[in-house]
């Protein structure tokens, strides 16, 4: 793949990750949504060149807790470790460091 960065919206991979009201404390539920629309705009600029990010409530644990998608189609982890190795980017590391970014996040909402 010989794309120039930044790739079009329909070809970066969308990361949706669904953060758990009780990640904020007891009063989660309450401050849920202002935290997810802090977080986006936090880590937008974040590997922006082929990521989009989408931060949402989850409010349905049926749903999993982070979905990858392109063109609009669902990504499995298989798909998307051959995505982010296209840039090279491994996709455990890039868990792992998009996880520590949103609990700094989560700290510096709440004001620890």
């Amino acid at each position: 793949m010989h794309e120039s960065l930044p790739l079009p919206l329909y070809k970066k991979l969308t990361v949706t990750f669904r953060v758990e009201p009780g990640c904020l404390g007891p009063d989660g539920p309450v401050h849920i949504e202002g935290f997810c629309q802090y977080a986006k705009q936090h880590v937008a600029a974040l590997h922006s060149d082929f990521v989009r990010w989408r931060i949402v409530p989850r409010y349905d644990k049926s749903l999993p807790e982070t979905e990858y998608k392109t063109n609009n189609k669902r990504l499995d982890h298989l798909k998307a470790r051959q995505y982010l190795g296209v840039f090279d980017q491994e996709l455990d590391a890039f868990e792992a460091h998009f996880q520590d970014e949103l609990a700094r996040l989560i700290d510096l909402y709440l004001g620890r």
